[in-house]
């Protein structure tokens, strides 16, 4: 489907803000009942700012933020709907007070592709395999020994967070020989310990006795920067760190640090405090680190299965219920 101009749309009208799918066809096939449309808004703040006099019943977003401003701009917003899970990114009070719902999408099953992208930086950080390809590349040979590079038999692997995309990952960690599974998570309770074959563990012991820390929890004010200069100086110096969940959960200038002077061994890294990082993000040039933009959770079959569950959230929404995945709820 070709992104309707602003001038052909009919109400009510849903806006994507971040256009990057191929097209929005799943959506608007949702909600053609409903005689609504989809419109595709560069980013730019005057495209948005020309939807003004449009009836914009929702938004639709990934990584923009969300705040009054923009409840301002579009009096008859009813849905703030987020592609994905995380929605550190709205102002969900403001929403509250103006009766607007927001909504994300968490269960449209990417925890497989997340948990893949996790286990993938790992093994690319450990293997040494971006440094070894780059050497080889310039005519090395002969190189695997010259760094050390570590085994994860019977090694210790921390979970920070234990929901769907933690679980599938501890899989496929153990299927790697990962013998132990510490868990710091809030919500964890004894039965869960017991199915999954977990322990539970403060988030100070976590980072002091595993191998590598895997980071799986949503960016809160409790949780931003939970891996700060003091929690890596626990990590044992031969420690890998992976982040496929929200970039401000760790402190990105102490992470460089440790890294620059090798007190832990790496890092794998898909989110950043800001997205895309700037040129001088630390990190951008940090040793042994293995970086990707974003993209873990992104498959054919992930983006399809995203896009149908937000049409239909939006079909809820439209027939007059509240949604789903109702995050600030009154």
């Amino acid at each position: 489907m070709r992104a309707e101009t602003a001038s052909s749309m009919e109400t009510p009208l849903v806006a994507v803000l971040e256009p990057g799918y191929a097209d929005y066809m799943p959506e608007q096939e949702a909600i053609r009942p409903f005689g609504a449309r989809v419109l595709a808004v560069p980013a730019e703040e005057d495209a948005v700012s020309a939807l003004a006099d449009k009836n914009v019943f929702a938004v639709l977003i990934r990584e923009r933020r969300v705040d009054a401003a923009l409840y301002d701009r579009f009096p008859g917003l009813k849905l703030i709907l987020r592609y994905g899970v995380g929605v550190d990114n709205v102002d969900l009070d403001k929403a509250r007070e103006r009766g607007i719902y927001v909504a994300n999408i968490p269960d449209y099953g990417a925890e497989n592709e997340v948990s893949d992208h996790a286990v993938a930086l790992y093994l690319a950080v450990a293997r040494r395999v971006v440094a070894r390809d780059g050497e080889v590349r310039q005519g090395k040979w002969g190189i695997g020994q010259l760094s050390p590079i570590p085994g994860h038999r019977n090694a210790t692997l921390g979970l920070i967070g234990f929901g769907r995309i933690a679980r599938a990952a501890c899989e496929r960690f153990r299927a790697l020989g990962f013998s132990r599974v510490l868990v710091s998570d809030p919500n964890l309770d004894g039965r869960t310990t017991e199915t999954f074959g977990v322990e539970a563990a403060a988030i100070d012991d976590l980072c002091r006795t595993a191998d590598v820390v895997s980071l799986h929890a949503p960016l809160t004010a409790q949780t931003r920067n939970i891996i700060d200069a003091r929690r890596i100086a626990l990590m044992k110096k031969s420690a890998i760190l992976v982040n496929v969940s929200r970039g401000g959960l760790v402190d990105e200038t102490a992470l460089a640090a440790a890294l620059r002077e090798k007190r832990i061994f790496g890092a794998g890294i898909d989110v950043f405090e800001t997205e895309p990082p700037a040129s001088d993000n630390p990190l951008l040039s940090s040793p042994n680190t293995v970086l990707s933009d974003h993209c873990g959770w992104y498959s054919e079959a992930s983006v399809g299965e995203l896009q149908r569950r937000a049409g239909a959230e939006l079909a809820r929404v439209l027939a007059g219920s509240p949604p789903q995945n109702w995050v600030n709820q009154w």
